[in-house]
């Protein structure tokens, strides 16, 4: 049941961001843009709610109530950020913004620490979440299976920490200007 929702609450995340984009910019109605955005972090609520419910049944955590920890944790740390990347597109293919630029160097570098620090965040996050849940349920044999969701954030973290310290001594290289130009004419014959 958990994971089901789970997953239904990353697709009714999209669905809300997609729809308060296209809403914006497709429909240009602002209101009701920023009213369906807004949906999107109600969707963690929901989560959050159903998790606590079926475990107030007296249900046994499982690795779904870690998973849904995790997803909380990165929705509510990277939830903005990925509303942003989603926008820029939107307002580059329909309302003429720019294009998205690809970060090179130590723009590069400076968001991988920012990725980071985020993930760092979501795993905080998440940790505090299973922690309170195995607090409030207060039976160890119920919260078992939460434990080792604390070895999994750590690895993430350090994943992520790794990748931020590649970048810093080996920074992204901008592309080089293509040196074979298409050529519109066809060969002769």
């Amino acid at each position: 049941m958990i994971l089901g929702l789970i997953i239904a609450c990353e697709i009714g995340f999209w669905v809300a961001i997609l729809a308060g984009l296209g809403a914006r910019y497709i429909l240009k109605a602002k209101r009701l843009g920023a009213a369906l955005l807004l949906c999107a972090p109600l969707i963690d609520v929901v989560l959050l709610i159903a998790v606590t419910a079926h475990l107030a049944t007296g249900a046994a955590a499982s690795w779904h109530h870690g998973l849904a920890a995790l997803y909380i944790g990165f929705s509510v740390t990277y939830g903005h950020r990925m509303i942003a990347w989603a926008d820029t597109r939107f307002a580059h293919r329909f309302a003429g913004g720019p294009a998205p630029l690809k970060a090179t160097g130590w723009q590069y570098t400076q968001r991988c620490w920012g990725d980071f620090a985020r993930t760092l965040g979501a795993a905080l996050i998440a940790a505090g979440i299973l922690a309170v849940i195995t607090w409030w349920i207060d039976d160890p044999n119920r919260t078992e299976a939460l434990t080792g969701w604390n070895r999994i954030l750590g690895i993430v973290v350090t994943v992520e920490f790794i990748w931020a310290i590649s970048y810093t001594i080996w920074p992204r290289k901008a592309a080089l200007p293509s040196s074979h130009a298409p050529s519109s004419s066809r060969p002769a014959k």
